[in-house]
């Protein structure tokens, strides 16, 4: 079953070395996303970035990074997403935050009961 609902992504860029309470943050947000019940999380590895410092973290071997750029997609109703707001809110020192309105296809998986 297919259906469209407006919905809104919660985009959040900070670097692999970000830490909350000796963990990494980027671990810490997608458990926070599930602990809220947000409707999903997903992190990505950047291979190449550059933030407010204007300093390029990269994969390239002559200038091997260890603090990569990390990026966290949520989905779910602005509701829902408001939720974690003031988690992130306190906990993200250094990164960059947006939130975009979106179209949602949602694919329902049925299990089959055994």
């Amino acid at each position: 079953m297919k259906e469209h609902e407006q919905g809104v992504l919660l985009r959040i860029t900070i670097d692999e070395n970000s830490r909350c309470k000796g963990h990494p943050l980027y671990e810490t947000i997608v458990q926070k996303a599930r602990e809220l019940k947000l409707a999903g999380a997903t992190v990505f590895k950047g291979v190449m970035g550059y933030g407010a410092d204007s300093r390029i973290h990269t994969t390239k071997i002559l200038r091997l990074s260890e603090d990569l750029p990390m990026v966290i997609e949520i989905v779910d109703t602005r509701e829902k997403v408001n939720s974690i707001l003031p988690f992130l809110d306190e906990n993200v020192e250094n990164g960059l935050i947006t939130m975009e309105n979106v179209s949602v296809i949602k694919y329902h998986h049925h299990r089959k009961e055994k």
